[in-house]
């Protein structure tokens, strides 16, 4: 019996327990993965906090991204093989030691990409590709206002953004998050406990305001996101680690100057295999050129997710937090 991080209820990290589970066998069209890294996401607490609902009737396990080993393949499988290394990206279930895949939502890894790397990355640097390449297509000379700069999937936006000619400008919460986010690929850091990031942004644009916003922290700044932006231009929010946004109206946007809003999801962005595909080649080509340089700031036992979830909610953690089975 594998073991799993299983939660009977919503609620607090403490409702995270340590329990053995039953792996069934796979299907024609499945794989069974020996989970080696398992990355931790904001969007994890969410889900189990109950901010995001859960599968009808069943408890929940966490965790929305994974690398592992095939251990057994369906007879209608194609293209992969016992012993071959994959990652894959999904809202839910990765909290867990073995798991029963699909084998079209599994990407193969390339050998210079590690299985903390590739769990540290498939569902936030996808999330980086669909942002800053489907959602808004940043090209070179754009201004853009990335919030919370020294998080997992700031530190690897911050260096793609730098790749593509843009200037990129970051927000963060502490000084050692700052010197973080610069290394990173931010030409602007803004502290914004310290600093008023709108009129940071306001003077580093010339009183312009940036091309488009990419906020994930939600409540807490929103208002000033969109009066950081420019005429025109595009507020992207992609998560809500302050609190969700309640009291948003579509003439804010007639207000700051006719601009446009979105709440996308990376889940579809990668609803087919041709996408997944597509997505994941373009991320692990930046991974393997070296253009974009991810590194796992910290690591936990898988059995101690809890204090993980912790750690990352009261934003203690920088970069990419990896749990190890």
């Amino acid at each position: 019996m594998a073991m799993a991080i299983v939660a009977a209820k919503p609620g607090g990290p403490e409702v995270l327990e340590w329990r053995g589970i039953e792996t069934r066998q796979p299907g024609p069209d499945e794989v069974l993965l020996r989970q080696t890294a398992v990355g931790v996401n904001f969007l994890d607490t969410y889900y189990r906090s109950g901010l995001y609902p859960w599968p009808p009737g069943e408890p929940l396990i966490p965790g929305g991204e994974a690398a592992g080993v095939v251990e057994a393949v369906g007879k209608d499988v194609k293209g992969l093989a016992i012993g071959d290394r994959v990652a894959y990206t999904t809202p839910l279930g990765a909290y867990r030691e073995e798991r029963v895949m699909k084998a079209e939502r599994l990407v193969k890894l390339p050998p210079e990409v590690s299985d903390e790397v590739a769990a540290a990355i498939m569902l936030k640097g996808l999330t980086a590709h669909y942002l800053l390449h489907r959602t808004f297509a940043v090209r070179s000379g754009h201004y853009v206002l990335f919030h919370a700069a020294a998080g997992g999937v700031g530190l690897i936006a911050g260096q793609w953004l730098a790749a593509l000619g843009a200037i990129a400008i970051g927000t963060v919460g502490t000084p050692e998050k700052a010197a973080l986010a610069r290394r990173h690929g931010y030409a602007h850091v803004i502290n914004y406990k310290t600093e008023d990031f709108v009129a940071r942004v306001a003077e580093i644009t010339e009183g312009k305001g940036v091309h488009v916003v990419y906020d994930s922290v939600g409540k807490d700044t929103y208002r000033g996101s969109l009066k950081s932006l420019r005429r025109l231009g595009h507020f992207v929010s992609f998560g809500q680690s302050s609190g969700m946004i309640t009291d948003f109206k579509l003439s804010d946007l007639a207000s700051h100057g006719s601009l446009s809003a979105t709440r996308p999801v990376l889940f579809d962005y990668i609803s087919t295999p041709g996408e997944l595909e597509q997505a994941a080649d373009a991320l692990f080509a930046e991974i393997v050129s070296s253009r974009i340089m991810v590194q796992v700031h910290q690591t936990f036992p898988l059995r101690d997710a809890a204090e993980a979830h912790r750690q990352v909610e009261s934003r203690s953690t920088v970069g990419s937090t990896v749990l190890l089975p």
